[in-house]
């Protein structure tokens, strides 16, 4: 079997709607098999440790996999240009991620063998997905599928060659991988152990913490049992890791649950819209956001129910903004660095934290390499500000403690510089103000209708000063949450 590489004319076959990977994508199955294959990359030492020193998915679990289902999109889709425009996007993310991990050992995310092997977990969970559910793919289908994924590789490399051409030398490679590289990483043990246990609501459930904290206690359990039923033997094995009685069974069962979904008529499960009905805010412009109110509104019903017949408890509503000095404002700036600041959810504030929020933003808006690049480079001048304003104890990282006894001295002149860019970046046409359109395309998720001036502009001064107040703490529940805090 041979691989096309991109730019022949067999290449759209391998893309689009008639793609194998098409044919997956709105499969309940997937969702199994997709935790399964982000366990396989974690164990991996070079990204464990890049997901531990960069990744925003222990903290921001929903927004990570609304941004990674919208790059697959794009990767997969039929228009080369859109593939080409967030290849180039992803390489400019990862090659800003190196480092060394706790023991002293390089990693780089733009190593080539590493990132064959994310798409070869990709590639060998879908196939598993297919045989846990008594569906296994015949050979013909399982060939096509192989050179979708290595033309994927391709389409971020060049070229597919840290990939085997033939799919029986890739079984040879997968378990080789299994066998001699992975290692039972922090990455991996915080997916299976921590992750599930303490995964935050999404937009969707916000207001029902009861309720889904009730749930959560029933399935995150069982999905860390499914998953690590479901991961190849010889790694279970090398990392120790507990299985619990029944699991396998429990394990089939999931997936030939999911795997009846087949029967439904076509249509009636979209991941997309799954996805973004998760994520909507109460306030967002789309059109789905009114009937998502409706169903939040149901859901805290149920919730307040729910909290009088059990002992689990919680609740979101934010404080009413205390006085400067108080006990109560340091816990509402401890809350805010652990919502907005601490973005990869270590409990420190570090320059990860800082260039997560910039590659979010870049991510919403879409930017070219330059404008990316300024945004970069003045959070980066941010950090250094935050570092000799409040790491007082010289440990090259703040703390939520030291963050606390030093709110204002957020606000200085290099995030001024962050606000700037940040208007240049949606300021498009360069009038010097932002339009509803401009306004709507940077607030995606929590479009602001009211806008303050009479002229339905908004400017400079009110867009930095807004962007301040939030970035500082000073101003909770406001437009910006949806797009750095919310998970």
């Amino acid at each position: 079997m041979t691989t096309e590489s991109p730019g022949t004319a067999d290449e759209p076959s391998l893309f689009g709607p008639k793609s194998q990977f098409s044919a997956f994508f709105d499969d309940p199955r997937w969702a199994l098999a997709v935790i399964r294959a982000t366990v396989l990359e974690a164990a991996h030492p070079q990204i464990g440790a890049a997901l531990i020193d960069n990744s925003t998915f222990v903290a921001h679990p929903w927004r990570r996999l609304r941004n990674t289902f919208l790059s697959m999109r794009r990767m997969f889709g039929t228009d080369p240009a859109v593939r080409e425009r967030e290849a180039a996007r992803l390489n400019r993310l990862h090659a800003r991620m190196s480092g060394s991990d706790s023991r002293g050992r390089a990693y780089d995310a733009m190593d080539r063998a590493t990132r064959a092997w994310v798409v070869a977990t990709l590639f060998e969970s879908a196939v598993t997905m297919c045989r846990l559910s008594g569906q296994p793919l015949d050979q013909d289908t399982m060939d096509r599928m192989y050179a979708e994924y290595r033309v994927f590789l391709a389409a971020l490399d060049g070229d597919a060659a840290e990939l085997p051409k033939d799919l029986n030398d890739f079984w040879r490679y997968f378990d080789r991988v299994v066998e001699n590289e992975l290692e039972n990483t922090e990455a991996a043990r915080v997916i299976l152990y921590r992750l599930f246990d303490h995964l935050p609501a999404p937009a969707l459930l916000d207001g029902a913490p009861t309720l889904w904290a009730a749930g959560r206690a029933v399935a995150g359990p069982l999905l860390g049992a499914i998953t690590v039923a479901s991961l190849p033997e010889p790694y279970r094995r090398r990392a120790g890791l507990p299985e619990m009685p029944g699991a396998p069974i429990l394990m089939q069962g999931a997936y030939l649950a999911a795997g009846l979904a087949r029967f439904l008529p076509e249509g009636w499960i979209n991941a997309e819209s799954i996805i973004e009905a998760l994520s909507l805010s109460p306030d967002s412009d789309d059109p789905r956001a009114r009937t998502v109110t409706a169903l939040r509104a149901r859901l805290k019903r149920a919730s307040a129910l729910l909290r009088l017949l059990t002992p689990l408890s919680g609740d979101t509503t934010p404080d009413p903004a205390p006085s400067a000095g108080s006990e109560e404002n340091r816990r509402s700036a401890e809350e805010f660095f652990r919502r907005v600041l601490d973005q990869t959810g270590d409990g420190h504030l570090d320059w990860p934290d800082l260039a997560a929020m910039a590659r979010e933003l870049s991510t919403r808006l879409d930017l070219d390499e330059p404008e990316e690049a300024r945004l970069y480079d003045a959070f980066a001048a941010w950090w250094r500000e935050l570092q000799a304003a409040l790491d007082t104890d010289g440990d090259g990282r703040v703390s939520a403690e030291e963050y606390a006894t030093a709110v204002p001295s957020l606000a200085g002149p290099a995030l001024i510089r962050v606000a700037e860019v940040l208007f240049d970046a949606t300021d498009k046409d360069g009038n010097g103000s932002i339009d509803a359109d401009e306004y709507r395309t940077l607030f995606r998720t929590a479009f602001h209708r009211d806008l303050t001036t009479t002229d339905g502009a908004y400017g400079r001064s009110a867009f930095v000063g807004d962007f301040l107040s939030f970035m500082a703490g000073r101003r909770t529940g406001t437009l910006y949450d949806p797009l750095l805090a919310d998970a």
